[in-house]
């Protein structure tokens, strides 16, 4: 018999071991979860793309004066607010569809770091090109957008794991 160091996880690769009746996750935890998300991440992304607007900006061509780069920075920042919460929302009903990594423990469900991990990894993907894209439309410069979408990864990950976390603890939404 095949001794583990950690107990195998539940997920498609392994059917039988997914919980016989896994807790369901109702539609306004993945509302919540966006909303609460896209206020951390917007407001991350307005300060990453002034920074960069003014001080990398410069080195590629892009003269912005402080007015103007906040003024694009919060167009990044306020279309973003309604792209990411689409892509968020959708994001969320996909994890929530798939048992992979998730368990009941003490009648409480739980997702494993696993889990959480390979969900910040999918969503920072989606979510980088966004930011590109829209960094690229407002500001013209492919470079000034590709630095504002480079250092975003970074941060967003960070903060998205800390959030994932926090939300993986929290009941609310959750029917056992």
């Amino acid at each position: 018999m095949t001794q583990y160091a950690n107990p195998p996880e539940p997920g498609p690769e392994m059917p039988a071991m997914a919980p016989a009746n896994p807790p369901k996750v109702k539609q306004w935890r993945s509302i919540a979860k966006a909303l609460s998300w896209r206020t951390i991440g917007s407001l991350d992304t307005l300060l990453l793309s002034y920074l960069m607007i003014t001080y990398i900006g410069p080195y590629f061509g892009l003269e912005a004066s402080s007015g103007e780069a906040i003024e694009a920075a919060s167009y990044i920042a306020i279309t973003e607010v309604i792209t990411k919460i689409i892509f968020y929302y959708f994001h969320e009903r996909f994890w929530a569809w798939v048992q992979w990594g998730t368990s009941v423990v003490d009648g409480r469900r739980r997702e494993s770091l696993r889990r959480t991990s390979t969900k910040t990894a999918s969503f920072r993907t989606i979510a980088t090109l966004d930011t590109i894209l829209l960094a690229w439309f407002f500001t013209g410069s492919v470079q000034t957008a590709l630095s504002i979408g480079g250092l975003e990864v970074f941060t967003k990950l960070a903060l998205y794991f800390m959030h994932e976390r926090i939300w993986a603890r929290l009941p609310f939404g959750i029917v056992h």
